[in-house]
């Protein structure tokens, strides 16, 4: 090999993590070509779990180095959220059998194919750019912590593959009041609530006023004041859009008066 190659080897070995991966569009375009890689396969140095995608060779793939790749290497708009951020918050106990092993991407960029290759325990899932009409912020060293709050978005920490962009408590809930369609949703939604003690109104009051989905609203706010956490005295909703009319959730359910929104009968059962 050469001393130019291998120079651009252990730069390229340099800035991989354990826990990451390339892909082979970034890779062409910093030079590292196709020939090339199979120079480094062949060599011992990369292996690829993946068709279009590479890792060391002895490396440990996990879900955390590809969020890692898709939000600093590939520069993607995509923020963990909804009920993978929740699960990730350690409220795991409270989703249904399997749910907590979906790693939920929200963003406005599409994932890549290869991320669904991946021979992880995880599986990834793309809920799309979600319920808010907030502007899109890159999610770069330059952008602070601060930018990021005011998304509703925050830093995690992810040993060893750095800190991921993911969505706050308040966020997340919301989020998942999106994706909820059914009674078992709106289960998991309310079990959820439960333990949310020390989510943040003024977040909150923001979030509901971009949010742009009127059932995700009256359903985290019915299930909010259901549960009377402290938080819920301070939160107004003076500014909220709740539009008009009925939203039903499940059919032959229960009308909540002040929202508005048919829920689930049986929510107290469900709840033990």
């Amino acid at each position: 090999m050469s001393d130019q190659n291998e120079s651009k080897l252990n730069r390229l070995l340099t800035g991989l993590s354990d826990t990451g991966v390339v892909s082979s569009r970034w890779l062409s375009a910093h030079g590292y070509y196709s020939s090339l890689l199979a120079r480094y396969v062949a060599s011992g140095w990369l292996v690829s779990p993946a068709r279009g995608v590479y890792m060391r060779k002895g490396g440990s793939l996990q879900w955390e180095g590809v969020v890692s790749t898709l939000q600093r290497r590939e520069g993607l708009s995509l923020h963990v959220g909804g009920r993978f951020a929740l699960a990730w918050l350690g409220h795991e106990h409270y989703l249904r059998l399997g749910e907590a092993e979906v790693v939920t991407l929200y963003g406005t960029d599409r994932v890549p194919g290869w991320v669904y290759q991946l021979p992880l325990v995880e599986r990834f899932e793309y809920c799309g750019k979600g319920p808010f009409d907030l502007p899109v912020i890159p999610f770069t060293e330059e952008t602070t912590d601060q930018a990021l709050l005011n998304q509703g978005l925050e830093r995690r920490e992810a040993v060893p593959s750095g800190m991921l962009v993911c969505s706050t408590p308040e966020r997340a809930m919301l989020e998942l009041c999106t994706e909820a369609s059914e009674a078992g949703g709106v289960y998991e939604v309310d079990a959820l609530m439960q333990g949310m003690a020390t989510l943040r109104p003024k977040r909150l009051e923001m979030l509901l006023r971009h949010c742009q989905s009127i059932k995700a609203k009256r359903l985290f706010l019915a299930l909010a004041e259901r549960h009377g956490h402290a938080w819920f005295s301070h939160l107004s909703t003076k500014d909220v859009d709740l539009g008009r009319g009925k939203r039903s959730l499940v059919p032959g359910g229960r009308l909540h008066s002040k929202y508005q929104i048919v829920l689930p009968g049986d929510l107290d059962e469900q709840l033990g």
